[in-house]
């Protein structure tokens, strides 16, 4: 049986993407970047100094946090901040973005500064925190540039070591799939969010069984797809950096 895919996409394609820089006038680096329907606007602020914990080592820091819209979805969302809390799925969100940037970035090369990335849904279809790492590389990559034109990072300085992005796989109607929309997320027999370099090193897999358990060869499967996809997100954030 051939999965049938929105769009016509075959289970190998990815969704249109498209990463929009330097979206944010008033940020060091921005970047608004497209999944098909999920459109994240990811923001990198630059600071100097860092947390009273790293301060005297000589080396920087790289932090994030993910937040979605009110009406980023179907139905009406409160703010977190009117709940007086962040919820759990927030928080884990926020940490996932934040160790997979730091996994490119030379500590000792950014010096005793700190970037702060937002990354905040604007609309979601499936695939919100793989898009929101993808698009906050870019972001990333943009406030080191103007950190550097600034004089507070040296101009040979090698901050990032590699690129990063991410991407959604999983099994979909019995079969792996790549990048998948809201509708196959919700019905996957298995989701999965695969983190890698530029270099094809992984980051993160994150994968759950939400029917069936799956075995090492249909993960290895997927940990296959999603590299395939994710050198494809390396290329745009690439070209989008020299364009």
């Amino acid at each position: 049986m051939t999965l049938s895919r929105s769009q016509g996409r075959n289970r190998r394609t990815l969704r249109e993407v498209s990463i929009e820089r330097g979206w944010s006038e008033n940020a060091e680096g921005s970047a608004l970047v497209s999944f098909g329907n999920t459109r994240v606007l990811c923001t990198a602020s630059f600071q100097p100094g860092v947390p009273r914990w790293l301060k005297g080592q000589g080396t920087g820091w790289v932090t994030a946090e993910y937040g979605m819209l009110p009406r980023s979805t179907n139905s009406r969302m409160d703010r977190e901040a009117v709940k007086g809390r962040v919820g759990g799925r927030t928080h884990e969100i926020s940490r996932l973005i934040g160790r997979s940037l730091r996994a490119v970035v030379s500590y000792s090369q950014l010096g005793e500064n700190t970037i702060v990335i937002d990354t905040d849904v604007l609309q979601a279809d499936g695939g919100t925190r793989t898009a929101a790492i993808t698009g906050a590389y870019v972001a990333l990559a943009d406030a080191i540039s103007w950190a550097k034109q600034q004089g507070h990072v040296p101009q040979g300085a090698n901050v990032l070591i590699d690129e990063v992005a991410a991407i959604s796989v999983g099994i979909v109607e019995g079969e792996p799939a790549l990048d998948l929309d809201y509708n196959e997320d919700s019905t996957a027999e298995t989701d999965m969010n695969v983190v890698a370099t530029g270099r094809g090193l992984l980051v993160e897999v994150q994968g759950t069984a939400e029917g069936q358990p799956f075995s090492k060869d249909e993960l290895d499967e997927l940990v296959d797809l999603a590299l395939e996809g994710i050198s494809t997100l390396v290329d745009i954030q690439r070209h989008t950096l020299e364009s």
